[in-house]
């Protein structure tokens, strides 16, 4: 066994003559424990918000989303898109047209974005998922077209989940100029109903804003016959997301991003990345300020084993194997509170995930109940590795600090 790590271990836990180096010992372990358990739960809350969000993204956003890296639209007929399109790992493809347009219901008015979807969407994403009303997912029929609006959307435009009257949406026209005189003739126009349902996403995004209609309109109406504004896909159970998402690049080339969902909602992710990391360096530093009752510790302990340093020192050990004991011994402290930190974050994350027992209100105006969590073995890895390197720095300086106390044993 190492020679230093045999006596750090002995003075770790042999009886002092001084109970307060215990007491001192004590306090730098549970300040660890503190400081590690908040971490770990910390990070796993804002792992479970995040999963959360993406889990509501799930049901409207596709697995995979093509889009044209230089222009807003591109030809369905592209060679490069039909290539892609005939790919082993797609399950499900859909063309979507997205364009701002104006909704009008009696005397409401409102700028909303319509996505123009083809039969496939219903099979790409869990829209049922989705759905609010008595009605059926349904865009068009043989008799009109049919428009499912957010949740959001619908109150502001007061007309309920089955309006008594048809809505009517306004594109402008791709070509030409705004009639002064007669300025409904520089508009696309079409009627549409509701097949009395409502889509709710729990996200201001897509429920105040978005309306879902047939491609077939949605062409008409911005004059874009032909082309789409994305390619959206879903891939087969068991395929690789990143190998599929490399192999697609490849085939289209640099002039179309190949997005996951991450990507297509890359500002609110970015959000949850940046709080979580303001929060682990802010944490950081109560675990940097735990760290220096080590030195308290470790000092008084110094004064304690003073003889025996010298005495170790005049056997033959080196300077540096004596100073080595001591950072050894605070190093030891810190992986005491950090494991004994984490074995308490994780037992109670795992508690939170089955029993739910920190809520998040009783108002019911939340998604869920409790306070998500999702444990993650690398922040497991980022916590340990955190706290031996900040334990390591702020108990380095107790080398030329037991170097005086052994020359003055030497000099005694």
């Amino acid at each position: 066994m190492n020679f230093p790590f045999y006596i750090a271990r002995r003075y770790l836990f042999a009886k002092k003559s001084h109970n307060v180096i215990n007491v001192i010992s004590a306090i730098s372990v549970a300040g660890i424990m503190l400081a590690s358990f908040a971490l770990i739960c910390t990070l796993s809350v804002f792992n479970g918000f995040h999963q959360l969000v993406e889990s509501l993204f799930r049901d409207f956003d596709p697995e995979i989303k093509v889009v044209s890296a230089e222009r807003k639209f591109f030809s369905m007929d592209d060679e490069r898109i039909q290539k892609a399109k005939e790919l082993d790992f797609i399950d499900v493809y859909t063309f979507t047209l997205e364009e701002q347009a104006l909704i009008s219901y009696k005397s409401k008015q409102q700028i909303t974005m319509i996505k123009g979807v083809d039969d496939s969407f219903h099979d790409l994403v869990n829209i049922e998922n989705v759905l609010k009303g008595n009605g059926i997912y349904m865009l068009e029929d043989e008799v009109c077209h049919y428009a499912i609006m957010g949740v959001g959307l619908m109150s502001r435009m007061d007309c309920g989940m089955k309006p008594a009257y048809p809505l009517y949406l306004y594109v402008p026209k791709k070509e030409g100029r705004i009639s002064m005189t007669n300025p409904s003739t520089s508009f696309n126009t079409a009627s549409i109903y509701s097949p009395g349902v409502v889509f709710c996403v729990e996200q201001e995004k897509y429920d105040d804003n978005y309306v879902l209609i047939s491609l077939d309109l949605a062409q008409q109406l911005t004059d874009r016959a032909g082309e789409a504004s994305a390619l959206e896909i879903k891939t087969k159970e068991g395929t690789s997301l990143r190998k599929a998402m490399r192999e697609l690049q490849t085939v289209l080339g640099q002039e179309f991003e190949v997005q996951d969902r991450l990507h297509q909602q890359k500002d609110v992710f970015k959000v949850f990345k940046m709080e979580k990391f303001i929060s682990y360096l802010f944490l950081t530093f109560i675990l940097l300020i735990a760290c220096f009752n080590i030195i308290g510790s470790l000092i008084m302990l110094m004064v304690e084993k003073q003889k025996d340093a010298g005495l170790l020192e005049s056997m033959g050990a080196e300077q540096k194997t004596v100073e080595r004991i001591f950072i050894i011994n605070g190093v030891l402290i810190s992986l005491i509170g950090a494991v004994s930190g984490l074995i308490l974050g994780v037992i109670a994350v795992l508690l939170q995930q089955k029993y739910g027992f920190i809520s998040l209100g009783s108002a019911g105006n939340f998604i869920v109940d409790a306070y998500p969590v999702s444990i993650k073995i690398q922040d497991i890895i980022l916590v340990l590795i955190t706290v031996l390197v900040v334990s390591f720095l702020s108990v380095r300086p107790i080398g030329p600090i037991a170097r005086r106390f052994i020359r003055k044993s030497e000099s005694d």
